[in-house]
Parts: C-alpha cells; structure tokens; sequence
C-alpha cells in the first residue's frame, strides 16, 4: 500500500490539489487553536491550512513523497508541521494530547476501522474536537474518487458506534460537487461527523 501512495505522490501535482478540504476549512476556524493531529495526511494540504491558523500541527502517513510534498507545501507557506512517516498501527502518541483530531477521507479495511478510530480518539483531550469527512458507502458506485472496496466506505450508524463515547456527534450525509486535485472531482456521496469527546 505504501508503493501505493508513494507514487501517487510523487509526481510534481499534488493528488488532491494544494487547498484545503471545504469542511474542515469551515470548521476549523470556528475553534481556538491547539495541538491538532492530522492522520493519513498524504501531501499535508490540511496540515498546513491548519498551521496558517496558528495551530501546533502533528501528521502522520505512511508515505515518505507525502511527507516530501508536504514540508515543500509548509515551505510554500511558510509554516512548520511536525510530519512523521508511519502507519495506523505504529502511530504513538500521548493519551488526550490533542485538542481536535481531522480525519479528511481516511479509509481504512472495515476489519480495521473500529480499532483504529478508537486508538486516535484516544489521543484526543476530553472536550476535545474531532472533524470528519470520508465516503459513504454509495460512493461504490460512482467514479469520482475513493476506494472501490464497499468495506473501506463508511456508513453513519458505524461512525456514530465508532465515537459513541463522546458527549455530542454529528453526522450528516449528502451528496457534493467535489473539486480536490485529480483524484476527487465530480459529485460524491459524502458524511461528515463534527463531534467533542
């Protein structure tokens, strides 16, 4: 997977364009800037909108071109993110260290999902923010992005199962006019999840 993402990444474009994600441009200025972790964060597009806001920004991928295109795109900005090169199970970090978690079309195999979602909110603070945005599971049958295995899609009641233990949740699920680089382009059926822990 990670010969994968490396050569997706490596071509001078970024895959997904070089702006932010529309929802979490929206809801990220709405908080008051901390420590913010960025998994499976691919060309850092996220990560460093983030740092312009003057949040204290940690990401991790396993993919060494998109820790590559996203210390050049920090550059670009002039910002810094703290970048590791790892995967969801080798990822370690301090127990509710975090004030907000963004999770930008992180899919993972379905067997996975639940394990991994709960080892990151561990890493969130009580009062804590999570932001989500993924493919729902109607995605499957349309091309304009994501994973072509229904299992790695997302589904609300699976989400809202996942973080049950925060004190609000929610979700809501629509279709969008996606315009992210080359790889999301074009009307996708989308949920996004806003939640504190």
């Amino acid at each position: 997977m990670n010969s994968f993402w490396n050569e997706r990444y490596s071509a001078t474009e970024y895959a997904y364009g070089e702006a932010p994600n529309e929802f979490l441009k929206e809801q990220l200025p709405q908080l008051q800037p901390g420590k913010v972790l960025f998994p499976a964060e691919g060309e850092g597009r996220n990560a460093v909108f983030a740092a312009t806001l003057g949040w204290e920004v940690t990401a991790f991928d396993p993919s060494s071109e998109g820790k590559r295109k996203a210390l050049l795109l920090s550059d670009k900005h002039n910002v810094s993110i703290n970048y590791q090169v790892t995967d969801y199970k080798n990822a370690d970090f301090e127990k509710e260290y975090f004030d907000c978690i963004c999770l930008t079309y992180v899919h993972m195999p379905e067997n996975m999902r639940n394990q991994v979602h709960q080892k990151l909110a561990s890493y969130l603070k009580p009062g804590g923010t999570l932001i989500l945005e993924g493919f729902s599971k109607e995605q499957i049958n349309k091309n304009t992005g994501g994973p072509k295995d229904i299992g790695f899609l997302f589904d609300e009641k699976e989400l809202k199962n996942d973080f049950k233990n925060f004190s609000t949740l929610t979700t809501y699920k629509t279709d969008i006019e996606l315009d992210e680089g080359l790889y999301h382009r074009g009307l996708a059926s989308i949920i996004r999840l806003k939640g504190v822990k």
